[in-house]
C-alpha cells in the first residue's frame, strides 16, 4: 500500500458518536528519557499532528503497510471517542525510505515545516539515527514502533526519543536461548553491517555462548553488495550446525546462495530476525525455508485486532509492529490529554506517567474517561504492558518465535516474556 499524499488529513470515524470528555492531568512528572540540555519548544495549537515517517519504499517496504494501518487505527479510535482536547486528530503520512537515499530526512523536514507534534518511526534504528537530532533538535517528539538497536537506551534525545519496540538485547538473549535449546553446539552469523545488525548480534552471541554454544563464524556484510559468496563460503568452512541471518530485504539474495552452497534449511538450522521474518510464499520454491525459525517482537495481535487492522486496510498480508505503531499513537493521545496540551514539551513529560504506575485501562476511551475522573492511568497496550522506563524503553516486552512451513510463511511457535534493564 503506497501512499503519497501528504496533505494533513483527519481520520475517518464510521458510525462513532463523539464523546465530550474532559481531561486531567497526572499528578507529578515522571523522569524524561534521555539526557539533560532542552531543545527549542515546539508550541502546540490545541490539535494533535500526528506525522508518520514509516518505509513506502527500501529494504524495509514490507513493514510499511502494518504499521501505517496501526496508526490509522488508532486515529480512528481516538477520533471516536472525542478526539484529543476536544478535536480530532490528523494524520500525516511520509516515506521513511532506508539508509541508501536522503528520503527520511527530506520527510521529517516536510513534517516539521508541518508542525508535527509527534513523528512516529521510523522503522530502520540506522534511519531514525540519521534523524533523531534533527527531530529532538526541533523540540518534537520521536516513537519509534520498531527501533531495536541498544544505542538508543543512552542517546542523547533531550527527553523526547521513545519506542514501543523493545532494545535487541531482549530479542538477542531470546534468539541465542533459542538457538543453543535447539541443540545447536556450533552457530554462523551472516550480519547486516549497520546499527540494528551488529548490536543485535552481540546480543545473540552473548547468549548462545553463555548458553555454552560457540559462534564459529561471524561474517558482517554491505547490503549493497552484488554478491555474498566470500561471506557464504566463510560460514561454509566453519561448518557451523546453524545459521543465523540478521538482515532485511539483501536476505532475498542470500538465501538463494545458501542453497547453492549446500547450506539449505534441511542440512543447517536457520534462524531469522525481525528484520528478515517474511512470509516469502512463493518467491522460492516450496520447503526453501521449512523449519527455519525466527524472532519477532510483540506480543500476539489477537484476531480482533486484526480484524480492525484488515477493515484500515484489506490488503494487509503481514501484522508485523502493527500493534506498536498503534499503541504509540494512543499513548501520545493520552499523554497530551494528561498535559492537557498538544506541545510535546507539555505532553511528553506525561508520556512515562500514562504508561505505568495508575489505574490499569486497555483502550483510549477508558483511559481517557479515567484521566477525566482525575486518576492517574497505566495503558496496557495491544503490544504489550509498555511502562516506560527512564531511557524511553518498554521496561518489559514480549518476543514471538515463530517456525516456517513448507509453504516459506511461518506461524507462532511461543511467546518469551522478559524484563529490561534501564
Amino acid at each position: 500500500m503506497i501512499r503519497r499524499n501528504f496533505a494533513w488529513r483527519s481520520v475517518a470515524v464510521l458510525g462513532a458518536a463523539c464523546l465530550a470528555l474532559g481531561a486531567c492531568s497526572n499528578d507529578g512528572d515522571e523522569p524524561e528519557s534521555g539526557s539533560s540540555s532542552a531543545p527549542a519548544a515546539a508550541a502546540g495549537d490545541g490539535v494533535l499532528k500526528i506525522g508518520t515517517l514509516l518505509p513506502q519504499t527500501g529494504s524495509l517496504a514490507f513493514l510499511g503497510p502494518p504499521e501505517f494501518a496501526g496508526v490509522d487505527l488508532a486515529a480512528k479510535e481516538i477520533n471516536a471517542a472525542g478526539g484529543v482536547l476536544g478535536k480530532d486528530v490528523v494524520v500525516s503520512d511520509t516515506d521513511s525510505g532506508d539508509t541508501t537515499t536522503d528520503i527520511a530526512s527530506q520527510s521529517v523536514n516536510k513534517l516539521l515545516a508541518e508542525k508535527a507534534d509527534v513523528i512516529i518511526g521510523a522503522a530502520s534504528s540506522s534511519v531514525s539515527l540519521s534523524v533523531i537530532d534533527k527531530i529532538t533538535g526541533a523540540g518534537v517528539v520521536q516513537i519509534s514502533p520498531a527501533n531495536t538497536s541498544d544505542q538508543f537506551t543512552t542517546y542523547n534525545d533531550k527527553g523526547l526519543y521513545y519506542r514501543t519496540a523493545p532494545p535487541d538485547v531482549l530479542q538477542g538473549r531470546v534468539l541465542g536461548d533459542l538457538v543453543v535449546a535447539d541443540g545447536n553446539a556450533t552457530v554462523g552469523m551472516m550480519v547486516l553491517q549497520d546499527a540494528y545488525g551488529t548490536g543485535l548480534a552481540k546480543s545473540a552471541r552473548a547468549a548462545i555462548e553463555s548458553g555454552g554454544g560457540q559462534v564459529v563464524a561471524e561474517e558482517v556484510y554491505d547490503p549493497k553488495a552484488a554478491d555474498f559468496s566470500a561471506e557464504i563460503g566463510k560460514i561454509k568452512q566453519a561448518n557451523p550446525s546453524a545459521i543465523i541471518l540478521i538482515g532485511f530485504d539483501e536476505t532475498k539474495k542470500i538465501v538463494p546462495k545458501l542453497v547453492e552452497a549446500g547450506l539449505t534449511a534441511k542440512s543447517k538450522k536457520w534462524y531469522f530476525v525481525d528484520g528478515n521474518l517474511s512470509n516469502y510464499g512463493s518467491e522460492f520454491p516450496n520447503g526453501t525455508f521449512e523449519g527455519a525459525k525466527g524472532t519477532l517482537p510483540g506480543a500476539k495481535a489477537g484476531e480482533d485486532f486484526q480484524k480492525k487492522l484488515l477493515e484500515v486496510d484489506p490488503a494487509l498480508k503481514d501484522f508485523s509492529y502493527a500493534a506498536e505503531s498503534y499503541d504509540a499513537a494512543i499513548l501520545t493521545a493520552l499523554a497530551a490529554e494528561a498535559a492537557k496540551s498538544d506541545a510535546p514539551g507539555d505532553y511528553s513529560k506525561q508520556l512515562s506517567a500514562v504508561s505505568k504506575d495508575g489505574e490499569k485501562c486497555t483502550t483510549f476511551q477508558q483511559c481517557k474517561e479515567a484521566l477525566a475522573a482525575g486518576k492517574d492511568i497505566d495503558y496496557d497496550g495491544v503490544s504489550g504492558p509498555i511502562s516506560w522506563n527512564d531511557a524511553g524503553d518498554p521496561a518489559e516486552a514480549t518476543i514471538g518465535i515463530y517456525q516456517y512451513g513448507p509453504d516459506n510463511t511461518y506461524k507462532n511457535v511461543s511467546y518469551q516474556n522478559g524484563k529490561i534493564d534501564g
